[in-house]
């Protein structure tokens, strides 16, 4: 059975918001200002943080401390176990990102357009400049890894997934798909959700017509660990679907783009470039073991 050919009948009660917050209480009351307290909602907090406490008490929200820090995967899941309507849609929130009820409303009935879809997302614009950040990406694939080493990234248009900050993911397919990953700490635990909804026939959507606003990386953190981080969980990534003779095929075009963009690109382009060449060549899985 797939998604797109024989869906259950819906048994969502509305939409429930889940955040996943690790410190940064002043993003988390911007957040949950901006839902107005119309929507039920759950905090994880990773950070049991006593500040944290008392935003999510001052909006009514539902508090979780988990005791730890469970990354964000881990942190979705606990929140998908403390629903307190567990037939509704969630929206998964991060708490340096912004969107008004209304707007949440809008992506409910944008999600119901089709009976394939297992989440949509709205745009979204930085919250420091107003730019508008690419929110839908085709999925990563070794193949892929070339055609961006060989500077043909643009050519790589699809949306097969949309990033996690602000994203609306239907019940009755978290009822298929499952839960959360939780080998994925932090980065990619959406797209290995959405991989595994797409091997079951399910889609995914960005809403044009709502627009979130996202500050991106607001709860801090060290850069050089974030970016450990977030190629260790694409090592994960390729090696769960691809296997791992097929990830030395991504690390070797990884390294291959970024040697040759560690040569022509000046300054901090060009250091960046040599030290994504240095981290594949040890191996993300490896250095993040090491933090």
């Amino acid at each position: 059975m797939t998604a797109s050919s024989d869906v259950r009948p819906r048994t969502t009660a509305g939409v429930e918001v889940v955040v996943v917050a690790y410190g940064a209480p002043e993003l988390l009351e911007a957040c949950l200002a901006t839902l107005g307290g119309q929507l039920p909602v759950v905090v994880v907090d990773n950070s049991s943080d006593p500040d944290v406490l008392a935003v999510s008490d001052r909006h009514g929200a539902r508090y979780v401390d988990p005791g730890r820090n469970l990354g964000f995967g881990g942190g979705v899941n606990v929140g998908l176990l403390h629903r307190q309507s567990p037939g509704a849609d969630v929206l998964l929130l991060n708490p340096d990102a912004t969107i008004s009820a209304g707007d949440v409303s809008l992506l409910e009935e944008h999600l119901r357009t089709r009976p394939d879809l297992a989440c949509v997302g709205p745009r979204q614009v930085d919250g420091s400049g107003g730019d508008e950040d690419r929110v839908g990406w085709p999925f990563p694939t070794p193949f892929g890894a070339w055609v961006e080493a060989l500077g043909l990234g643009r050519l790589r248009t699809r949306v097969d997934f949309v990033i996690g900050s602000v994203l609306l993911l239907r019940a009755e397919a978290l009822d298929e798909v499952g839960l959360f990953d939780e080998r994925f700490f932090l980065y990619a635990e959406e797209t290995d959700w959405q991989r595994r909804a797409f091997d079951l026939g399910w889609g995914v959507a960005v809403c044009t017509e709502v627009t979130a606003v996202h500050i991106g990386a607001g709860t801090g953190g060290d850069p050089q660990a974030r970016e450990a981080h977030f190629h260790a969980s694409h090592e994960r990534y390729v090696r769960k679907h691809f296997g791992a003779r097929r990830w030395q095929v991504y690390r070797a075009a990884v390294m291959t783009g970024a040697a040759l963009r560690a040569l022509v690109l000046p300054g901090r382009r060009g250091r960046a470039a040599a030290d994504r060449f240095h981290l594949y060549r040890a191996g993300p899985c490896r250095v993040e073991a090491r933090l």
